[in-house]
């Protein structure tokens, strides 16, 4: 680990202000287009790092509180209007002074996503907390995901950084859950079976293509007992065929292939009604194993479906936990929300995570609850409702942070490091929080001032053979707002480190005690990132 990094870090030119290393657009030009791969996660190497600070635009603005930030973003935090014409009749997002406005439409619902989701609810019950984690592929600005927090349903969008240019941008200026991702050649950074629920509303992706392997990939995170939700091409084609500038024979085609597909996953097909159609996952594969001609084929052993860092995605069935009978769920049934939070997760009771029991689960609940409650007296601001929004947890193992703030107006983002000792992403997610794999040595796959709050246990002592420091903080200082607070637990020699470090990146910072004293050699780091903007006769206009 490279200690010697106490120098001062030098603002980058206002052009890097949306800066995402991973997802650089001139860099993924060196990359295939066909199957969107070029799309994917190419992080730059070493000596193509950048090394200094991403400027926010010039008149940058802490964004609204919640919820008002559902509604209403800053133009100055994300500059960019192009949405506002290539979407102004679908309603998605209109711009106004000094501010855009979200009026909640999308391509499939220009009545609104409220009146959109109720209809869903009028086809699968979204109100008796069966369904909680849910995922939107194609997101737009997110406005389904949106709308779906009142009903304490948690929606992660996911969007290809592409010619929208700023649609994941939106979503988290909003303070709705969203990553850069896309659907090409390699699995999503979830574990198996996270989501209730997944969805595509005019998503453009190519389902049927390729033997289904993208559909493919959506089974292997839906819950068993799951829902997939389409709307849009080529649902209800005959009503708008002309509209969508397509030909009758070639959306009839396209429904006939997905449709093949959806049966090859022995997915069944529960509804299509007006622009909405739904296909439920069964809750185990004993009628998919007597019908083996019916469907593609398993996985083997050896393929593991919870592997999900740069793993080529495959055609083959991700099996689920095995069952005796037909009316069991695989993997076991997860409670209904809100009782799914504090409920022991199937994947510890069943014993699949290494060295984690229900005894370990519950006295880490109550752990974070004493350390939730010291951070708020240290951090007074963590306690005043709606200063914080979008929360990062670098190294969550149970989710325990996220599950004691769950009352607050915030959501977290849990990510289980691949470099972690144990895979507990599935058990977060049977939870009913939502997260990601990432490995910190590289940048991560969202746009810089993504994060309000950074809380980073254990992880420069995780990374401390493994990638530089300075690198990891430079990184945490790109996705973390003016103004956004951080707080690093770890060992007193390695945070006297990071402090020599953040001092160049000028964020205020103070080392405090552990909660239970002086004594503890883990201490805890409280920073707070100064204000600051591009200036103004640099920054760009688009």
């Amino acid at each position: 680990m490279d200690s010697s990094s106490s120098r001062y870090h030098k603002p980058s030119s206002a052009n890097f202000s949306e800066y995402t290393p991973c997802e650089d657009p001139q860099r993924s030009l060196r990359f295939k287009r066909s199957r969107m791969i070029y799309r994917e996660r190419h992080c730059p190497d070493k000596d193509e790092a950048l090394r200094c600070r991403v400027p926010p635009p010039y008149g940058y603005r802490n964004p609204f509180p919640w919820p008002a930030s559902r509604d209403v973003a800053w133009y100055a935090n994300v500059p960019h209007r192009e949405l506002t014409v290539e979407k102004a009749v679908q309603n998605w997002i209109r711009y106004d002074g000094d501010r855009f406005f979200f009026p909640g439409g999308g391509t499939m619902f220009p009545n609104g996503a409220d009146a959109y989701i109720d209809d869903i609810g009028k086809l699968i019950n979204l109100k008796d907390g069966s369904i909680r984690t849910a995922l939107d592929t194609g997101c737009g600005v997110a406005s389904w995901g949106a709308y779906l927090l009142s009903r304490n349903i948690v929606t992660l969008s996911i969007a290809p950084r592409d010619t929208h240019e700023a649609q994941v941008q939106f979503a988290l200026e909003r303070g709705v859950p969203a990553l850069i991702g896309v659907l090409a050649s390699k699995r999503l950074p979830f574990p198996s079976r996270a989501f209730d629920m997944a969805h595509c509303s005019r998503c453009l992706i190519t389902w049927a293509e390729y033997d289904g392997i993208l559909l493919n990939e959506v089974d292997r995170v839906l819950r068993p007992g799951g829902y997939w939700i389409l709307s849009g091409p080529p649902i209800n084609w005959k009503k708008y065929w002309k509209g969508w500038q397509r030909t009758k024979e070639d959306l009839n085609e396209e429904q006939i292939k997905i449709e093949r597909v959806a049966k090859s996953l022995c997915w069944n097909k529960l509804v299509e009604k007006d622009d909405i159609a739904i296909w439920q996952k069964p809750i185990n594969h004993l009628d998919c194993k007597t019908n083996h001609n019916q469907h593609r084929p398993f996985c083997n052993a050896h393929n593991n479906p919870d592997k999900a860092w740069y793993t080529s995605l495959q055609t083959c069935l991700s099996p689920v936990p095995q069952v005796s009978n037909k009316e069991e769920t695989a993997g076991g049934v997860l409670d209904n929300w809100p009782n799914r939070l504090k409920s022991i997760p199937p994947r510890i009771y069943k014993g699949i995570i290494e060295g984690v029991t229900a005894e370990t689960f519950s006295k880490d609940y109550e752990l974070w609850k004493k350390r939730i409650s010291y951070y708020k007296t240290v951090n007074n601001q963590l306690g005043n409702g709606g200063r914080y929004r979008n929360l990062l947890d670098m190294n969550a193992y149970l989710g325990g942070f996220a599950s004691v703030l769950i009352e607050d107006p915030v959501w977290v983002m849990n990510v289980v490091p691949v470099q972690g000792k144990v895979n507990t992403l599935g058990a977060i997610y049977e939870r009913g929080l939502i997260g990601i794999y990432h490995d910190w040595c590289e940048a991560m796959s969202t746009y810089p001032r993504t994060y309000d709050l950074i809380h980073a246990d254990s992880v420069f002592s995780l990374y401390s053979d493994r990638c530089e420091l300075e690198g990891i903080l430079l990184e945490m200082d790109r996705i973390l707002r003016p103004e956004g607070a951080v707080i690093i637990r770890d060992d007193v020699d390695i945070l006297v480190k990071v402090k020599s470090i953040v001092n160049g990146l000028e964020w205020d910072s103070q080392i405090v005690d552990h909660e239970d004293g002086p004594l503890q050699r883990e201490k805890l780091l409280f920073a707070v990132k100064k204000y600051w903007t591009a200036p103004a006769q640099s920054d760009k206009i688009n």
